[in-house]
């Protein structure tokens, strides 16, 4: 007995503002796209509490039902929006063989990839315990909310030094714990990071401890322990926010070998478009971009790409 393929027009790899655009712009194109949503539907938003940067909620909204809203809209517009993911993918030739881990195998003519980047934790307990109540990965989407307070950024590289300086101009005052005894920053960050007199650099010193206040569903951090790793002496910092800011890691493994990637595992794509090397795949939101990581941007590529898949669908008719 044959496999059973389903074969599409457009294949959306993940979800998230990247996916979901994609699959509102491909469904209103009757490309009848179909979404596999990935391991964690909804994409990093989901464990936002609270967005207030994304345009058209001005009294803000939560990130699990932002991207609710979201895929709704894309399933309103015909994307059949699966649970699951894409475990492999075949691009040296069209129509592309995906399979997904529910055994289904997709014969797909164009396919997105929104598979976005997880950012890289401690992994402290207490870290996951506060995340979303004084924990984050990303200080231009929350920082706002601890205007006129004392935060601290974990790091040493470009990102940890352009997250303090652009808390700095927010917030009462910024540590920046650096596990080593020097900066792996650019050497125009580290000097904008030291002559910045709202942030004090704490060598040497690893994050022992998040700690913090619960009652009920209501968390909210206040302070953390910090280990000199030279003296071992414990050190209590009073603080209300507490930003990780140690990398991100996209989530590209399964298309390595195929699709053309840097260093780092981040897609590439011509510039100005969403096109990878092979005509056909387009990568969208946080997969493909290391320097914005955005809900918007991420939602303005996912259209790019479902308005390219399209055309790209009409070209070869």
């Amino acid at each position: 007995m044959s496999e059973a393929i389903d074969k599409v027009q457009t294949l959306i790899i993940g979800s998230g503002p990247a996916g979901y655009t994609a699959g509102i712009y491909a469904g209103r194109a009757s490309l009848n796209p179909v979404m596999y949503q990935g391991m964690q539907p909804g994409g990093q938003l989901t464990i936002t509490t609270e967005v207030e940067n994304f345009p058209g909620y001005p009294e803000g909204t939560d990130g699990p039902a932002m991207m609710e809203d979201l895929k709704k809209q894309a399933e309103k517009y015909g994307t059949d929006v699966r649970w699951g993911e894409i475990i492999e993918a075949d691009f040296s030739k069209r129509p592309f063989i995906c399979k997904a881990d529910d055994g289904k195998t997709i014969e797909a003519e164009t396919v997105i990839i929104a598979t976005g980047a997880s950012a890289q934790w401690l992994g402290l307990p207490s870290e996951k315990e506060f995340n979303g109540g004084g924990v984050s990965a990303c200080a231009t989407c929350d920082g706002f909310f601890y205007k006129g307070k004392d935060v601290a950024v974990v790091g040493g590289g470009d990102t940890a030094c352009e997250e303090a300086s652009y808390l700095a101009n927010i917030t009462n005052k910024v540590y920046l714990i650096v596990r080593r005894d020097e900066l792996r920053a650019s050497k125009a960050m580290q000097e904008r990071v030291k002559k910045n007199p709202k942030i004090e650099i704490l060598w040497n010193h690893n994050t022992k401890e998040i700690v913090g206040t619960k009652s009920g569903f209501m968390k909210a951090v206040n302070g953390a322990i910090l280990l000199n790793n030279k003296t071992n002496e414990e050190t209590k910092i009073d603080i209300e926010g507490f930003f990780v800011a140690i990398g991100h890691t996209p989530n590209s493994r399964i298309f390595k070998g195929q699709i053309n990637m840097d260093e780092t595992g981040y897609i590439e794509t011509l510039p100005g478009t969403t096109q990878t090397n092979i005509p056909g795949v387009y990568a969208a939101g946080d997969v493909q971009d290391k320097t914005f990581r955005q809900a918007i941007t991420a939602a303005g590529t996912g259209c790019m790409a479902a308005i390219e898949a399209e055309r790209f669908i009409g070209d070869q008719e």
